[in-house]
C-alpha cells in the first residue's frame, strides 16, 4: 500500500533521509519515480540484440524485470538512489608503467562494495520504514535495478560518453545503491548531459571497447574479460591488456571532471596497501588456499583462483621479466586447463625459442586437453610462420 505523506511532512522526510545518508557515509542523496526512465528497456534490448553483453546471460533473462522497477516490485512509488565516493587517493594510471606489478581496479582494492554499501542501505532503510511507516527494499549491483539511468534520473549525474556515471561534484569515482519504498517522497530534477565535445574516456580505451560515444561492446572491455569472461583471453587483446589483472579504470582515471571531486575524507573506503600493485612474482605463486586467503573481503575473491590466475599470466608475459619464467613454468603443469593455457602464452613471450621449443615437445605429449594445445600451436606458430 503507497504512503501519502503532507508537503511539511513529505520535506521532513526528505531531510531526515538525507542526514541519514550523510551519516552512513553517503555522498549524495537524490529521489525519483519508478517511471522515470521509460527509455531503458528499448536501450537494453538493443545492447542485448547487439550481443555487446559477451556471456552475460542474466542480462537477457532479467531483462524485462530491469526496465521498470514496478515490473522488480509493483508497490514501489519512490526510488531513493544514493552514491558513494570511492575515488583513489592517487592517479591509479602510473601503475600500468610498473610491468612486474599488477594493476587492481581502484573499486577492488578495498572490502567488497556490495557488503559495505547494502549493510549501509538496510541501516536507512529501516529508519526510513519506522518513521514513514512504509515498506522498504534495498538493492546494489547484484539485483535487476538500472541504477545508473535511475541516478541520472533522480539527478546525481549523467551516464557519460563511458556509459558510467559522472557526477559534476564527484566525477566518475561512485558507488551506487538505492532504496525502494512505498512512501510517495517528492522527486528530484533529473541531471543533463555535461560530457560536451570531451573524448577522453573513449580515446585512452586500449581495446577499443567503445563503437561509438555512450556504447560499450562488454566483449572488447578489459573489466569484462579479466572479470566476467570465464575462459581463455582472446589473443587479440592480450598485449592491450598490460598488467591489469582485474578490471581497467582508464576510462574513469581521465574525466576530467575528476578534478572536482571532494578531497579524501573519513568516509570514503581506504584502499589496502597490499592491493595497489603488488607483485606479479607473488601473485604467480598463490595456490587456491593462498588465493582465498590474500583476497579474503575483496571482490577478486569472486571470480576464482584459475580466472585470477589467466589475468596474471597475461600480465607476466607483458612483463618482459624473465624474471618470472620459473613461476610460469610451474603452471605449465597446473591442474586447471584455463591456468595451463595462460601459462603456456606467457612462457611464449618470455623466453627463448630453442627453450620454448623444447618444453613444447615434452608437454604436448602428454597434453590432453585441446585448448591448451591450442594454445602450444599458437605460440609456435607466431614464432615460426609455419601452417598447419
Amino acid at each position: 500500500m503507497a504512503i501519502s505523506i503532507s508537503d511539511t511532512g513529505a520535506a521532513k522526510l526528505k531531510r531526515f533521509l538525507a542526514e541519514e545518508a550523510k551519516a552512513e557515509g553517503f555522498d549524495i542523496m537524490a529521489v525519483t519515480t519508478p517511471d522515470a526512465i521509460p527509455q531503458a528497456g528499448a536501450r537494453l534490448r538493443q545492447y542485448l540484440a547487439q550481443g555487446h553483453h559477451g556471456t552475460m546471460v542474466w542480462l537477457e533473462e532479467t531483462a524485462e524485470r530491469r526496465a521498470d522497477p514496478r515490473a522488480l516490485w509493483p508497490e514501489v512509488r519512490s526510488v531513493i538512489m544514493l552514491a558513494m565516493n570511492y575515488g583513489p587517493q592517487s592517479d591509479p594510471l602510473p601503475v600500468l608503467s610498473a610491468k612486474d606489478r599488477a594493476a587492481i581496479s581502484v573499486y577492488a582494492q578495498n572490502r567488497d562494495y556490495h557488503d559495505v554499501i547494502k549493510g549501509k542501505l538496510k541501516q536507512i532503510a529501516g529508519r526510513l520504514a519506522a518513521r514513514a511507516g512504509s515498506d522498504v527494499k534495498v538493492f546494489v549491483d547484484t539485483a535487476p535495478v538500472m541504477e545508473k539511468p535511475l541516478a541520472e534520473a533522480a539527478g546525481i549525474g549523467w551516464q557519460g560518453k563511458h556509459t558510467n556515471l559522472v557526477s559534476r561534484s564527484h566525477g566518475s569515482w561512485l558507488f551506487l545503491g538505492s532504496i525502494f519504498t512505498t512512501a510517495e517522497i517528492m522527486p528530484d530534477m533529473p541531471e543533463t548531459d555535461h560530457c560536451g565535445s570531451c573524448r577522453a574516456c573513449l580515446d585512452i580505451c586500449p581495446t577499443d571497447a567503445f563503437p561509438a560515444p555512450y556504447r560499450l561492446d562488454a566483449r572488447r572491455c578489459i573489466s569484462y574479460l579479466t572479470i566476467e569472461h570465464k575462459g581463455p583471453i582472446a589473443p587479440e587483446f592480450r598485449k592491450a591488456m598490460g598488467n591489469r589483472i582485474y578490471g581497467c579504470d582508464d576510462c574513469l582515471a581521465v574525466c576530467p571532471w575528476n578534478k572536482f571531486a571532494e578531497e579524501a575524507h573519513e568516509t570514503k573506503l581506504k584502499a589496502r596497501d597490499d592491493l595497489k600493485a603488488p607483485p606479479l612474482e607473488t601473485l604467480l605463486a598463490l595456490d587456491d588456499a593462498a588465493f582465498r586467503a590474500f583476497f579474503s573481503g575483496s571482490p577478486v575473491k569472486r571470480i576464482g583462483r584459475d580466472r585470477f590466475l589467466r589475468n596474471v599470466l597475461i600480465a607476466a608475459g607483458n612483463s618482459d621479466d624473465a624474471g618470472l619464467l620459473a613461476r610460469v613454468e610451474q603452471l605449465l603443469c597446473d591442474p586447471s586447463p584455463l591456468v595451463r593455457g595462460a601459462a603456456t602464452w606467457a612462457l611464449s613471450q618470455l623466453s627463448e625459442p630453442k627453450y620454448f621449443r623444447k618444453l613444447r615437445k615434452k608437454l604436448t605429449a602428454s597434453e590432453r586437453d585441446d585448448t591448451v594445445l591450442a594454445e602450444w600451436w599458437l605460440a609456435y606458430q607466431q614464432e615460426t610462420g609455419e601452417e598447419r
